[in-house]
C-alpha cells in the first residue's frame, strides 16, 4: 500500500501540517465541536485554517500559558481558555507589573521559537488621553524592544506632533508584542494569546481616545472583517474609550495620496479630546 493509500501515512502528514502551523494540540470539548458544527453549516469555511483573526479570538482577558494546555492549542489554533493567567491580569495594578508579568522573553506562544529577538511592549505617558494601536512589531521594533521606531515610526511621530502633541504624551502599543516573520500578520492563536495584555494596557492606561492604526489593529479591536476603507471617517466605543480607525503609518509610506484622508481622521481625534477637555469641537 503507499502512503497515499495508507490512513496512518495520511494521519502522519495531516499532523505534520498543523505542527508546521504551530497546532501542538487538539481538544475533544463538545463547546468547541459544537461551535465547528456551527461554523460548518454556515457554510464560513474550514474552521481549522480560519480566514481571519477574528474568527478564533479568546475572550477579553483571558490568555493562557503553553504549559497549561499542550500549547493552550485546539485545532484552528484557538486558544483553549483556562482562568488562572484572566484572573492574574485583572489584579495587576500598573504598566510595569504588567510588563513584567508578561517577561522580556515571553514563551507563550510560537513566536518565541520563530526569531524574535524580544517583547515590544510598550512605550509612552501610562496616563495617556490618546493611545495608538498598531498591529505588530517590526524589525527595528525588534531590535529596539520600542513600538514605532522605524520609517513609519517616524511618520506617525510627525503625525502626533500635526495634531499639537509629543510623541511623549501619548501611549503607544500594538496587538501584539513579538515581531512575526517577515513581518507577516499575526495568526489567530498569536492575537489569542496576546490580546488580552493589550486590553490590560488599554484599562490601565485609560484613554480617552484610541486610534487604531491600520486594517488589521481596527478589525482586531472591533471585530469586524469591514475593510479599512469604510471603518475610518468613523468613530466606534471601545473600552470606555472613542476609538478612530485610519490608515497606517507603513501603508502612507506606499500611498502617500492617504495622507489627506489620515489627516481628516487626526483632525477629528484632536477635536474629540479638545471636546473631552471641555473646549468647544473644532469645525470640521
Amino acid at each position: 500500500m503507499s502512503d497515499d493509500q495508507d490512513p496512518r501515512a495520511q494521519l502522519r502528514a495531516h499532523l505534520e501540517f498543523y505542527k508546521d502551523l504551530g497546532i501542538a494540540g487538539f481538544t475533544r470539548d463538545a463547546a468547541w465541536q459544537a461551535n465547528e458544527s456551527r461554523v460548518r453549516q454556515a457554510g464560513l469555511g474550514e474552521p481549522a485554517l480560519p480566514a481571519s483573526p477574528l474568527a478564533a479570538a479568546a475572550a477579553p482577558g483571558v490568555a493562557t500559558r503553553p504549559e497549561a494546555s499542550s500549547l493552550g492549542l485546539a485545532a484552528g489554533g484557538s486558544v483553549v481558555p483556562t482562568p488562572s493567567e484572566g484572573s492574574e491580569l485583572a489584579a495587576i495594578a500598573t504598566l510595569e507589573d504588567l510588563r513584567a508579568h508578561i517577561g522580556p522573553q515571553c514563551t507563550r506562544c510560537k513566536l518565541c521559537q520563530l526569531g524574535r529577538r524580544q517583547v515590544v511592549f510598550g512605550v509612552g505617558n501610562p496616563s495617556a488621553d490618546l493611545m495608538f494601536v498598531g498591529e505588530a512589531p517590526g524589525a527595528d521594533e525588534d531590535e529596539q524592544g520600542i513600538p514605532f521606531v522605524g520609517r513609519a515610526g517616524q511618520l506617525l511621530t510627525k503625525i502626533i506632533e500635526a495634531i499639537e502633541l509629543r510623541r511623549e504624551d501619548v501611549y503607544i502599543a500594538n496587538v501584539i508584542k513579538c515581531r512575526p516573520p517577515g513581518n507577516r500578520n499575526p495568526e489567530p492563536d498569536e492575537v489569542a494569546v496576546c490580546e488580552p495584555f493589550l486590553f490590560r494596557q488599554i484599562d490601565l492606561v485609560q484613554p480617552k481616545v484610541i486610534v487604531a492604526l491600520g486594517k488589521f489593529a481596527a478589525q482586531c479591536l472591533l471585530r469586524t472583517d469591514t475593510p479599512i476603507t469604510k471603518l475610518r471617517g468613523r468613530v466606534h466605543q471601545f473600552r470606555g474609550a472613542t476609538l478612530v480607525p485610519t490608515f497606517h503609518p507603513a501603508y502612507l509610506l506606499r500611498s502617500p495620496d492617504k495622507k489627506r484622508e489620515t489627516w481628516e481622521d487626526m483632525k477629528l481625534v484632536r477635536s474629540l479630546l479638545r471636546q473631552d477637555a471641555g473646549g468647544a469641537p473644532e469645525v470640521r
